[in-house]
């Protein structure tokens, strides 16, 4: 199997190579951008499968399909939420979610070989995957979490909620008077039901909210850190693979 990695942090990239070099699977190349990308694919062989970031540095990876007909399979590496991802389930495409999971990734490789060996065809309508994801639609996010405490029920507004974190094997819900409650809900459930306006998971313990940063400041490996306005009982860091992500968010 001919394997490229289009993904604009390199660092990522290099990861994916690892993972897939576990496997047995050489990938080919590494393109890190749109235009290296078309230029690529306009004077090169295309490989079996391409895993390909959907945002990178110079623009969204759609703009390559309008350069370049592509007849590789196709799995998308992307921060979207899940919600968004509605139309790749619509039109039979896989993807992964970053952080990249190794057994997520082993599972899709596999799916792939199956279906190449089956020599099924692969289509997708790109323009409604793209029309999806930039303007996705509306959707109710969580407003309010009932907390059970004792023999009582407690009601926490979102507009309280400072950040939430995962703490030996258990969630919680941290508020702006600096309560802690546990939740039922794991943070991955979690991210599909806050509003991605206001919180951003910055890494696997983590979920922050916006109006709740104090600070943002450097760390070690291309990391950031950050300070919430009353929550202090651990670091906060921003992981390297979500730094780029973050800061759009921010902004």
């Amino acid at each position: 199997m001919n394997v490229i990695i289009v993904e604009d942090e390199k660092p990522a990239a290099r990861r994916l190579q690892r993972i897939l070099r576990n496997y047995g699977i050489e990938v080919e190349t590494m393109l890190h951008s749109v235009n290296e990308s078309i230029e690529w694919f306009l004077n090169n062989k295309h490989p079996d499968l391409i895993l390909l970031d959907i945002q990178l540095s110079d623009g969204l990876s759609f703009e390559i399909f309008e350069k370049v007909k592509i007849e590789s399979s196709i799995i998308f590496t992307t921060a979207y939420d899940e919600y968004a991802l509605k139309a790749f389930k619509l039109n039979s495409i896989d993807y992964l979610l970053k952080p990249i999971d190794e057994e997520e990734l082993e599972f899709a490789i596999k799916k792939h070989q199956n279906i190449n060996n089956k020599k099924q065809s692969h289509h997708f309508d790109i323009e409604q995957i793209k029309k999806l994801l930039i303007h996705p639609m509306d959707k109710e996010y969580k407003k309010r979490f009932t907390i059970k405490i004792g023999q009582h029920l407690k009601i926490v507004n979102i507009d309280n909620v400072e950040c939430f974190y995962s703490e030996d094997k258990a969630t919680y819900l941290h508020t702006k008077k600096g309560n802690n409650y546990v939740l039922d809900d794991s943070l991955e459930q979690l991210e599909n039901q806050l509003d991605p306006t206001k919180f951003f998971r910055v890494n696997r313990k983590f979920i922050v909210c916006m109006h709740s940063i104090k600070d943002i400041i450097s760390y070690t490996n291309s990391r950031l850190q950050i300070k919430l306005i009353h929550f202090d009982k651990n670091e906060i860091i921003v992981s390297r693979e979500k730094v780029r992500d973050f800061k759009n968010w921010l902004e």
